[in-house]
């Protein structure tokens, strides 16, 4: 049925009325044309704000980022494995300076404020070339050893060299790279990075991540560190997860030594909790960890961007906790003030760095050892090539070099000066006692002197370690240390196997779920 009403008609305006037909048309097809190129416009604008909002934010975490040199000193060539792929080294520090009003809160006095800083707490994270597996090793504060002189390439003040010093001192050396330099020195092994944190950092980072588990074998009252805990397990944030890393009295036997190992229970807690979905799947929580991460650290020049960091991150991604094992570097009592301080464990101490060195996995999980790079100790010493020296004559017979003794053993250089002769360098002079002891032997030379350096090296079947390229030596200089205490030709470290860590050296696998053993003392 038709309707016998007709739908009404558009009105057309004057302006319309007054334009052909087919020109109306036009326009009215030409609508949707305009609507969709505004609303791509719309769109492209939308999308620029994002990206823009994007590298601002990305440009304010940079901003956060303080960054220094990684190394005072040389340490000479990156080792690779067969693959090409090298190790990965990074130094952890934690230091205990109070010069801003959250460390000021947090602890210690407003007379500190503005003093020298100390490294409270020295680990290094060696990440094998594989990404397999990782090892964390502590040196306690208290470990005295040899700080180099140093150079603040920042400010250009020197630092003289400290002889048996408390290692916790290196960082009051010009900063970070001081202690980067001094723990090469001590343990030959090459770091790629640091990484430094402040009482405030440990607050902002725990509270990113939602806490730390962790858990005591009693209930625990440390009056110095204000650490109150239940028997049990707890997830410590904050304040709480600052005082469980200081807390020194309340566990163990009350010492420094035992402070290092439930360090080392915070640290693998916190990387299973990093590797949680309930953390990086969380983008508040990325975005909370990115802010506090770039306000509290302080980095080494390479790792100044929030890309590098990330590019570092993507190395780590894929370590297990149960391939992370922690361990204490072994020591032993110092003889001059036993009841204080320690010193490396002769053999033990330097078993673990060559261990580390040759990138030898701590677990037993791993392959099995490399073959040593020394030959036999039974070998007859390989003769020298011959080598230009740094005044241009093409032999060693004609190469200057000085012998110094470091070792405080009497007579060592005395030894090695007429080995040196006897061997083909017959213009090697005996430079009696260097200044201070030393543990690790070291041979220094210029760029230009690097053959006779090698030569010299060949010799004395000195490590690759004990070479140190300066531009300011002015010829070679052989410091015997008293990891050398006999001979003439360089002791063997033999590598040891896969996961055969020295009795001596506190350990702790990443897949054991251990609790600190609380003080009987500080007990309630």
């Amino acid at each position: 049925m038709t309707s016998n009403h007709a739908s009404p008609r558009r009105r057309r305006t004057p302006s319309q009325q007054s334009r052909p037909r087919t020109e109306q048309r036009r326009e009215d097809r030409g609508l949707p044309r305009r609507r969709t190129r505004r609303l791509a416009l719309i769109c492209g604008v939308l999308v620029l704000l994002c990206v823009l909002c994007g590298w601002g934010y990305v440009q304010y975490l940079n901003s956060n980022i303080r960054h220094g040199a990684l190394s005072f000193g040389d340490q000479g060539s990156v080792s690779v494995d067969s693959a090409g792929h090298a190790p990965l080294n990074i130094l952890l520090i934690g230091s205990d300076t109070r010069d801003t009003a959250t460390d000021l809160a947090l602890g210690g006095s407003r007379s500190s404020v503005g003093g020298p800083a100390h490294a409270d707490v020295e680990m290094l994270l060696h990440v094998s070339a594989d990404r397999s597996n990782a090892s964390l090793i502590s040196i306690p504060r208290d470990t005295m050893v040899d700080i180099p002189s140093c150079t603040d390439p920042a400010t250009g003040q020197a630092y003289p060299e400290a002889p048996h010093e408390q290692i916790t001192d290196s960082l009051s050396h010009g900063g970070p790279g001081c202690t980067v330099y001094t723990w090469h020195q001590l343990t030959g092994i090459h770091i790629d990075h640091y990484m430094m944190v402040d009482f405030g950092g440990v607050v902002s980072m725990a509270d990113a991540v939602g806490g730390v588990p962790v858990c005591t074998t009693g209930n625990v009252s440390d009056p110095f560190s204000h650490l109150r805990l239940t028997k049990g397990e707890h997830v410590v944030k904050g304040v709480e997860a600052l005082e469980w890393l200081r807390t020194r009295h309340g566990f163990g036997d009350g010492s420094d030594l035992y402070r290092t190992q439930t360090q080392h229970m915070y640290l693998t807690s916190l990387l299973r909790r990093l590797r949680s979905g309930g953390t990086l799947a969380d983008p508040a929580k990325v975005l909370a960890l990115a802010n506090a991460a770039t306000r509290a650290l302080t980095v080494d020049d390479s790792l100044d961007s929030v890309t590098r960091l990330a590019r570092l991150a993507d190395q780590l991604k894929n370590i297990q906790p149960e391939r992370l094992t922690t361990v204490t570097m072994p020591y032993a009592a110092d003889p001059r003030n036993p009841k204080a301080w320690v010193i490396p464990m002769p053999g033990d101490a330097d078993r673990l760095f060559s261990m580390v060195r040759g990138d030898v996995p701590l677990d037993a999980h791993g392959a099995a050892a490399p073959p040593a790079p020394s030959t036999s100790p039974s070998a007859p010493p390989a003769s020298p090539t011959a080598a230009p020296s740094p005044t241009g004559s093409g032999s060693p017979a004609e190469a200057r070099l000085t012998v110094q003794n470091g070792s405080d053993i009497p007579g060592r250089a005395t030894t090695l000066t007429a080995a040196l002769r006897a061997l083909g360098f017959p213009r090697t002079r005996n430079g009696l006692n260097a200044l201070g002891h030393r543990h690790a032997t070291t041979l220094s030379y210029a760029p230009a002197d690097r053959p006779v350096a090698e030569a010299v090296a060949g010799a004395l079947r000195l490590p690759s370690s004990a070479l140190h390229e300066s531009d300011s030596a002015s010829q070679p200089l052989l410091v015997v240390g008293s990891d050398w205490p006999s001979g003439s030709s360089f002791p063997v470290v033999v590598t040891p196997a896969a996961g055969a860590v020295p009795t001596t050296a506190a350990q702790q696998s990443g897949d054991q779920s251990k609790c600190a053993k609380v003080n009987p003392a500080y007990s309630w």
